[in-house]
Order: C-alpha cells, then sequence, then structure tokens
C-alpha cells in the first residue's frame, strides 16, 4: 500500500516543531536514509543560504547521505535512490518548468509509492498541489519563462500560499492586503487557499 507523505512549508526546519513533525513521517533511522535537496529555483543554487541552512538541519537531526540536485542540469535518476527529497524554494515558474522538461514530475509521482517523504519549501511547496497560478497572480514579474501551462505536480490538492504574514514580500500598489488579494483569487478561481505563516507548516499523509 503506498502512503503519501509530504510536509509543505514556508520557510523549510524553521522551528523545533516543524522538525519534529518531519521525523515523525520518516521510516527508518536517519542516519541509514538519503536525502535530497533540490536546488533548482533557488538564487545560487547550492550555495543558497537557505539550501545550505536545510543541509545543517538534516545533519543536526542524524542525516548522513545528503546530496544537492539542480534538476535543470543533473541526472534526474538519481532521485529514484532517495528517502527524503526536500524541495528548496526560490522562483516557482522555473522550478515548474524544470520539473516537466527532466521528468523529474514523473519521478516524484512515482516515489510516492515507495513512501519517499517530499518536503516542499516555498515555492517547492507550491509545486507539489495542482497549479501555481496564485504565485502568477501575486507575483507575475517573477515569470521570465512566460508560462503558458500553470498545471503542477498534483501530489496534493491544496494550494498553498507561502509567506501569508509577509505583506513585506508582497507590496501592493494599489494598497491591498494579502489576505484582500488571495479573497480576490478564491473567488475568480472557485478553489480555497490553504494560507501558511512562515512558522507553519502543514502534513499530507494518505
Amino acid at each position: 500500500m503506498s502512503i503519501l507523505r509530504l510536509l509543505l512549508t514556508s520557510n523549510g526546519f524553521y522551528t523545533n516543531e516543524i522538525k519534529e513533525q518531519f521525523l515523525k513521517l520518516i521510516n527508518g533511522a536517519t542516519n541509514d536514509l538519503n536525502v535530497a535537496i533540490i536546488t533548482t529555483a533557488s538564487p545560487q543554487k547550492e550555495k543558497n543560504r537557505f539550501a545550505q541552512k536545510a543541509k545543517e538541519d538534516f545533519r543536526e537531526m542524524g542525516f548522513q547521505n545528503i546530496d544537492f540536485i539542480d534538476v535543470e542540469f543533473d541526472n534526474v535518476e538519481s532521485l529514484t535512490n532517495k528517502d527524503v527529497i526536500y524541495i528548496n524554494g526560490g522562483n516557482p515558474f522555473k522550478l515548474l518548468f524544470h520539473f516537466k522538461q527532466s521528468g523529474a514530475d514523473n519521478i516524484l509521482r512515482q516515489l510516492v509509492s515507495k513512501n519517499v517523504v517530499i518536503v516542499g519549501v516555498s515555492a517547492g511547496a507550491v509545486l507539489l498541489g495542482p497549479n501555481i497560478k496564485i504565485v502568477h497572480f501575486f507575483t507575475p514579474q517573477m515569470d521570465e519563462l512566460n508560462t503558458k501551462d500553470f498545471s503542477a505536480l498534483g501530489l496534493t490538492e491544496k494550494l498553498v500560499f507561502p509567506h501569508y504574514d509577509r505583506e513585506d514580500l508582497f507590496k501592493d500598489i494599489s494598497g491591498k492586503t494579502i489576505e484582500d488579494r488571495l479573497k480576490e483569487f478564491e473567488f475568480l478561481e472557485r478553489c480555497t487557499i490553504t494560507r501558511l505563516r512562515d512558522d507553519e507548516y502543514i502534513t499530507v499523509q494518505i
């Protein structure tokens, strides 16, 4: 029986509670498990400070086998022998494009049946849902690829909006708050958005 195990966050292992929740999802001793940190969306890739912090967090939790993987350039087949996939944040449009281009999207769907734990951080959390339309609604300027198909991996039906408490990240010239714009989007798209503050997380287990 396949078990879907996802952890969706704004900021990765931001609090001890999030770390504890993550450790409840994994099977086996941490030092025996293989981790991939996907850096494709991140400025500076594996040198990105959030990617580096994720590696430190994994080490503190006892993981020893940790690789940085960029699905734009690296062989995505290497993901098939991982027990934990951690998708770092950054540009969601770039992330989605390279996941589809490389076939990493299909590999992640297959890994679900192997009980792999997938952690989505910010853009990575949005990627795991049905689509990334909410990102285009809030930050169309990030879409340098002129994305036409916003459909994402669909590993969960949850549409998340990370950094819900960060008005500074999503300034609006008309003065609308994040909540104002989320309600507008929900009305237009007839959907429900799960709001995630920087210290919040949700787990999806089926």
